[in-house]
């Protein structure tokens, strides 16, 4: 099943070039963060993990044990300006791990495979 798209495309790669250039106010901050949860939903679809970027959104993915209620067995929580470091690459998962930025428990929490993610 593919992710249900919210975000257009035009609008999400729009925010997050804003982003990039240090011009992305909060709003555009997160349509960035909303766009990028959804494509790493494409990218890896599945309902194993949990990924939580407060308070813009978050996302389940990766194939794995379907999680319905309650708390998540696998959860990935960081902040917007970690994860879209992270999803377009200025920022390293190892590197984001050691300064503590990232919280991240449970099976197939490591989403170091999956990142950046490939924008097309």
């Amino acid at each position: 099943m593919t992710a249900r798209r919210r975000i257009a495309g035009a609008a999400g790669r729009a925010a997050l070039a804003a982003w990039r250039a240090g011009d992305a106010d909060r709003p555009a901050t997160a349509t960035a963060v909303r766009y990028t949860l959804e494509e790493l939903a494409a990218v890896a679809p599945g309902r194993s993990l949990e990924v939580r970027v407060p308070p813009f959104g978050a996302v389940q993915c990766i194939e794995g044990s379907v999680h319905r209620r309650g708390t998540p067995p696998a959860v990935v929580e960081v902040s917007a300006d970690t994860w879209l470091g992270l999803v377009t690459g200025a920022l390293r998962w190892d590197d984001a791990v050691a300064a503590g930025d990232v919280d991240a428990s449970g099976e197939r929490s490591d989403l170091s495979a999956l990142l950046p993610l490939p924008f097309g």
